[in-house]
């Protein structure tokens, strides 16, 4: 099984560290792109690193942690393949998994808990993607990629 690649920047560090021990703690590998203070840095150099490894094949899904999450996922869903949400709900992150099949999760550490992102975490990693009329549209949208 390939790593879950997860990056953060300044305003979502600790959340990437609790991250990290959770995915620790359930065995699951992971590749971490960064940043690893809570240094003032720029949240488009980490979503790009996780994006760029998703997008190359060395991971299948991604983490990006920030304060909103907004950030992360405007840049992460400019690359080929990606399939970025922001999730601050279990519904949401459910959802985004059977019907979008999102390979990318980003969490705001300024609007969840960390016990809410843990769970938001294990029903986002533990949901499949239903398929059917969903795949459908998964099509459609890998045709509107193709043609820009």
């Amino acid at each position: 099984m390939k790593p879950i690649a997860i990056g953060s920047d300044h305003a979502g560090f600790i959340l990437k560290e609790y991250v990290k021990k959770f995915l620790m703690h359930r065995d699951i590998l992971f590749e971490d792109y960064g940043t690893f203070s809570e240094e003032s840095c720029d949240y488009p150099d980490f979503a790009a690193l996780v994006s760029k490894a998703i997008a190359t094949g060395n991971s299948e899904k991604g983490i990006l942690c920030c304060g909103s999450s907004s950030g992360m996922v405007i840049v992460a869903n400019k690359f080929k393949g990606i399939r970025a949400v922001a999730c601050h709900s279990l519904f949401a992150a459910e959802m985004s998994r059977k019907h979008n099949d999102s390979n990318v999760l980003a969490l705001g550490e300024r609007i969840i808990e960390l016990e809410q992102a843990r769970d938001i975490i294990h029903i986002w990693l533990d949901t499949e993607f239903e398929g059917g009329r969903h795949k459908r549209r998964l099509d459609k949208l890998k045709e509107i990629e193709d043609s820009i």
